[in-house]
């Protein structure tokens, strides 16, 4: 048995950390109705971009969205830590065997997409269930009453950038409704139970809950994808609890959506 660094970001290194902590320690919303899924969904990609070319929208540029993205201190209660070097996905870092579903998977796994200008992320977690960059499995396993571990990236866009990259996740998430699977850092997870659920804020929202499949331990996640003006801010979110085998209903972050809404202004 080897220790298990466990990461609060890159989620994608998370997700392999933990199913081998869960490994050596042994241990929704309702969804809106398919009328309303298809109509948004239809309506989302066909309007977006003509939307964004009606009113078009500057990038926010690296110190203006650095500014704009949620920080320390602005949500009480919750931890904020940005990420950097290791901790960020790289959109390459993200294969799928479906290339529909790229788009959908780089959300997923906190990945910027598309041609950004800037971009920024943090990890977001509760202050009483934060474990530290260099825990250890028995660190980890104390601490898996924390909550809800969310991953926040933000992108700006020039142009219709923001709208298309918005319409590319919606469409994928429709198309690979039934599943399919994704590898990153080396390591397959088959992502199914993809189902559309209600979020607010910004001028287009979306948001999904979704199972993700490893070594036979099946682990829920949901994601949130809202854009406001020019940037494009995605929230993946799931339970450390999970992963040692807990059951867990997780609940869009809307407080952090808000807020960060708020903050982009």
């Amino acid at each position: 048995m080897r220790a298990t660094t466990v990461r609060r970001s890159a989620l994608a290194a998370s997700v392999a950390s933990l199913v081998l902590l869960a490994t050596a320690c042994g241990g929704s919303s309702d969804g809106s109705d398919s009328a309303d899924k298809a109509a948004g969904s239809s309506k989302s990609s066909a309007s977006a971009s003509a939307e964004a070319e009606q009113a078009p929208v500057k990038a926010l540029t690296a110190a203006e969205l650095e500014k704009a993205t949620l920080a320390q201190g602005d949500i009480a209660g919750l931890k904020i830590e940005k990420a950097a070097g290791d901790d960020i996905v790289e959109p390459g870092d993200v294969t799928v065997d479906k290339a529909a579903c790229l788009p959908f998977a780089q959300a997923l796994f906190a990945a910027a997409q598309g041609e950004p200008v800037a971009s920024a992320s943090r990890s977001v977690e509760s202050e009483a269930g934060a474990t530290g960059a260099d825990a250890t499995a028995d660190d980890a396993t104390a601490s898996i009453a924390g909550g809800d571990h969310t991953e926040l990236t933000l992108s700006s866009y020039e142009g219709t950038g923001a709208a298309d990259v918005f319409a590319a996740v919606r469409t994928a998430a429709t198309a690979c409704a039934s599943g399919f699977t994704v590898t990153t850092s080396g390591e397959a997870q088959k992502i199914s139970g993809i189902t559309e659920e209600k979020v607010t804020g910004g001028e287009e929202r979306a948001a999904w809950t979704l199972t993700v499949e490893q070594e036979g331990t099946k682990v829920p996640f949901d994601l949130a994808v809202v854009r406001q003006g020019s940037t494009v801010s995605t929230f993946s979110t799931l339970n450390v609890a999970a992963f040692m085998g807990k059951e867990v209903k997780l609940t869009q972050p809307q407080p952090v959506i808000d807020a960060q809404v708020k903050k982009l202004g």
